[in-house]
């Protein structure tokens, strides 16, 4: 009788190493709430009863512990004291899933390849030449910074296509002045400057920014996280709002300083060596540009040189227009 026993065991053990179902749940086996399933596995009975029972599952469970981690990791720590042999009966009905990714993660990334499919049935192919001509180089006019916000996408808002806006994106759209040393902001400058050549460099800020917000929350000289170390960049520009704006609301507060935001890295561009001389040559322009979402309406000015100082931190306009 004892060698029977062994001998279904280790019959189990095998079907279970292979076995495509399981019902896993973090680390263990849950048994399963239904009953009307198929007590055919192995032979055993669904009420069958075994004095050995109990130690049987102990051994089942330190030769799990023995196999392959990634058997181990589909079959998990069989707990049998719980689930008895009801549990091996029940295992068949079930799929192996990957269970590092629940169900919604599959419908997002699912979602995301019909709109990759679609993307590439009807732009892709249908352009095929000019796609594969971006495949050798590109020739973007626009050099593009913009926030990191999900809720503002410049391709989305103004329609840029594939190889027109060479494009960084960063927490409140800020760009640091030259003395404040590399960032990838001015890094992704450099490159579309010197390398790409392009012809305008347009910095997008947008209302109920968040990076701005927590730009004027800061306590003076309190830069702890990555958040403040960054934002900081934007000083200058909230001291010029908390002072033209001393007598407004909060949020007014942040508004006028999302606009004076854009100003002052209009400002710092002009802090790049090699950028002020293509501004100088009429070889590049700066542009600063304001989505408010509320009402979907965009503000776009131009940066007149000869009316702004670095120093004096004054900037004059041009080319200001309103599309609503």
């Amino acid at each position: 009788m004892v060698w029977q026993i062994r001998s279904r065991a280790r019959t189990v053990m095998s079907r279970m190493a292979v076995l495509s179902s399981s019902s896993i749940y973090g680390d263990s086996f849950h048994c399963s709430p239904f009953s009307g399933l198929t007590n055919s596995f192995v032979g055993f009975s669904r009420n069958w009863a075994n004095p050995n029972a109990t130690q049987w599952s102990k051994n089942m469970e330190s030769h799990l512990r023995l196999l392959p981690s990634v058997k181990r990791n589909q079959i998990s720590r069989l707990k049998a004291s719980s689930c008895s042999l009801g549990l091996a009966q029940e295992l068949t009905s079930y799929k192996v899933e990957n269970m590092g990714k629940t169900d919604g993660d599959q419908d997002l990334f699912a979602e995301m390849k019909q709109r990759f499919l679609s993307f590439k049935k009807h732009k892709y192919l249908e352009d095929l030449e000019h796609f594969q001509a971006l495949a050798e180089a590109q020739y973007p006019k626009f050099m593009v910074i913009a926030c990191a916000d999900s809720r503002v996408c410049p391709s989305n808002i103004l329609g840029f296509q594939p190889g027109e806006a060479f494009m960084i994106r960063n927490v409140a759209n800020l760009v640091p002045p030259l003395e404040h040393g590399p960032s990838e902001t001015n890094a992704a400058l450099e490159f579309a400057v010197n390398t790409l050549e392009v012809e305008n460099i347009l910095v997008i800020g947008h209302s109920t920014c968040g990076g701005i917000q927590a730009l004027m929350s800061m306590q003076d000289d309190v830069d702890s996280s990555f958040l403040e170390k960054w934002v900081i960049n934007g000083k200058s520009a909230k001291l010029r709002a908390k002072a033209e704006a001393a007598h407004s609301s909060f949020d007014q507060q942040c508004r006028h300083c999302e606009k004076e935001s854009i100003n002052r890295s209009l400002l710092n561009l002009l802090t790049y060596p090699w950028i002020r001389e293509r501004v100088r040559k009429e070889l590049l322009s700066i542009h600063g540009g304001y989505y408010d979402f509320l009402n979907c309406s965009f503000e776009k000015w131009t940066l007149d040189l000869k009316g702004s100082s670095i120093e004096g931190g004054r900037y004059s306009f041009k080319d200001q227009a309103f599309w609503y």
